[in-house]
């Protein structure tokens, strides 16, 4: 390997495994009662949300062992869907983890699930071969990039757990950073350089509704938000 894809190799490594283990760490420190509270993804509880970074986890372990010999589809920024409008609530697989994360009774069977399920998923990024091509919804991404592509996820989702929890520590910032970058990859622009790398990302997925000035700001892009990633 090249000195510069040594480098790429352990950027991506490291923020992955750095927002990823933030995440986790958030949830392993919450109070019981925080488990009942809303989060930031509309519709879902904090416990909901924890139960979906549990599939989240098994869905990073599944993708890395499903080999594929195709070129590539996709990479980090074209994984994401953008949808017209957010969640409804209505999904089934919503619905689904919202009925999984009731079945564990107890905040700490999910802490220990995430954990459990959560350390070997960043086990198993650690040790991934990033050039190699895997599968996962149908389509084709190198292991580097489908990792890649989770550091928005992490990041966003970590946004959500801190939503009405604001003793709780939020992302990395380098995992915000790299988000933020992403998004704007995927906007096609850039967001204002007086927003926070939190605020861009909160703003630009529809996470918070921007304030006036903010709209004002965002000219032409106050028209294209939210982008609904998926």
């Amino acid at each position: 390997m090249s000195p510069v894809g040594a480098a790429h190799y352990l950027l991506g490594v490291a923020l992955f495994t750095r927002s990823w283990a933030a995440l986790r760490a958030a949830v392993a420190d919450l109070p019981d009662a925080d488990f009942a509270r809303p989060s930031g993804c509309t519709g879902w509880l904090v416990r909901d949300l924890v139960c979906h970074l549990v599939v989240d986890a098994q869905d990073v372990l599944i993708t890395l062992v499903s080999p594929a010999e195709a070129e590539p589809t996709r990479d980090a920024v074209t994984y994401w869907e953008v949808a017209d409008a957010p969640p409804a609530g209505d999904d089934p697989l919503d619905a689904l983890t919202v009925r999984l994360a009731a079945a564990y009774q107890e905040p700490w069977l999910l802490r220990f699930h995430l954990d459990d399920v959560g350390s070997a998923a960043g086990r198993a990024a650690g040790s991934a071969d990033r050039d190699r091509r895997v599968t996962t919804r149908g389509e084709v991404l190198t292991a580097g990039d489908y990792l890649d592509a989770y550091v928005l996820e992490w990041t966003l989702h970590h946004l959500d757990l801190v939503a009405r929890l604001p003793d709780v520590a939020g992302p990395p910032a380098e995992g915000l950073a790299r988000s933020r970058a992403m998004l704007e990859e995927i906007a096609g622009s850039a967001f204002p350089a007086s927003f926070s790398d939190a605020d861009a990302l909160l703003v630009g997925t529809g996470r918070r509704e921007p304030t006036g000035p903010e709209r004002t700001e965002l000219g032409g892009l106050a028209g294209r938000i939210p982008f609904v990633l998926g």
